[in-house]
């Protein structure tokens, strides 16, 4: 049985010129994928005017919250002492986002409920990866 933890939370973008607009966004979490975190935001606060999703490693979230993280499309870092920046780097451009550290800090909490760090099985994901890879049957 998959487990899927959602939490709506609010987040300012950073504008070019240091501006703060709030945004809406979910945080999402599933066993079925518990290696990632995902987030969500709705189609009125993108460029496209889509619905988009960003995925990134649960590790990441958990590094990002102490210390400056990332090296791929998504960076995270403290920012002063309460609030954590979450920076998404795509061909359009690069948004910066930041979050009350607390929430997110509770979110992984909680993810930690539904599966312990460490115990991620991740074999079956894995193996369909390969297969489908490969084209075996």
């Amino acid at each position: 049985m998959n487990i899927t933890l959602e939490q709506p939370v609010g987040a300012s973008l950073v504008t070019s010129d240091d501006q703060e607009r709030a945004v809406p966004a979910t945080l999402r979490y599933t066993s079925a994928d518990p290696l990632a975190v995902h987030l969500d935001f709705p189609a009125h606060v993108t460029l496209d005017g889509e619905e988009v999703t960003w995925t990134f490693a649960r590790a990441l979230l958990e590094e990002g919250l102490g210390t400056a993280a990332g090296i791929g499309i998504v960076h995270i870092r403290p920012s002063g002492q309460f609030r954590t920046v979450v920076e998404f780097h795509s061909p359009q451009g690069v948004a910066m986002i930041r979050f009350d550290t607390l929430v997110l800090r509770r979110f992984l909490l909680r993810t930690y409920t539904v599966v312990e760090p460490g115990s991620e099985v991740v074999g079956v994901v894995l193996d369909q990866g390969l297969t489908s890879l490969f084209g075996a049957n």
